[in-house]
């Protein structure tokens, strides 16, 4: 799930666009102050690594990161500080862009702080990596 689609052109800038691979599609949030997405996973995963390609001048100054196991409430994991760039961000454990590892059932990243004048946030590539358990 996603906070918003610009315009409400789900086919053009929907959530499926996260991971698509494409480097020619994206998902593109609508005006707002916090925009976010939440991730599902139909079982435990313990994750441990984060990448996010944002496009320059649409990105987020900070992420927050909040999970849970099925039927708990959303706890905060994480805070991290990506850059303004179209680079892809990768968080390790150990550096500034840090996610701890985690054993959870639902991710929810908010995009806090747009660097966008009207809080719109424009992410081309989404990935979260670690483990099943």
């Amino acid at each position: 799930r996603v906070s918003s689609v610009l315009n409400r052109d789900v086919k053009q800038f929907g959530k499926q666009h996260l991971f698509d691979g494409s480097e020619e599609t994206c998902w593109n949030s609508d005006q707002g102050t916090s925009q976010w997405v939440t991730l599902d996973f139909p079982r435990p995963v313990k994750v441990s690594q984060l990448h996010i390609q944002f496009q320059g001048g649409f990105s987020s100054r900070l992420c927050t990161l909040e999970g849970c196991r099925t039927g708990e409430e959303l706890v905060k994991i994480s805070e991290l500080y990506p850059q303004d760039s179209h680079a892809m961000q990768i968080s390790f454990p150990r550096m500034r862009f840090q996610v701890e590892e985690t054993v959870l059932e639902k991710l929810k990243i908010t995009f806090g702080s747009s660097t966008d004048f009207f809080g719109r946030v424009v992410v081309y590539h989404l990935g979260v990596l670690g483990e099943r358990l």
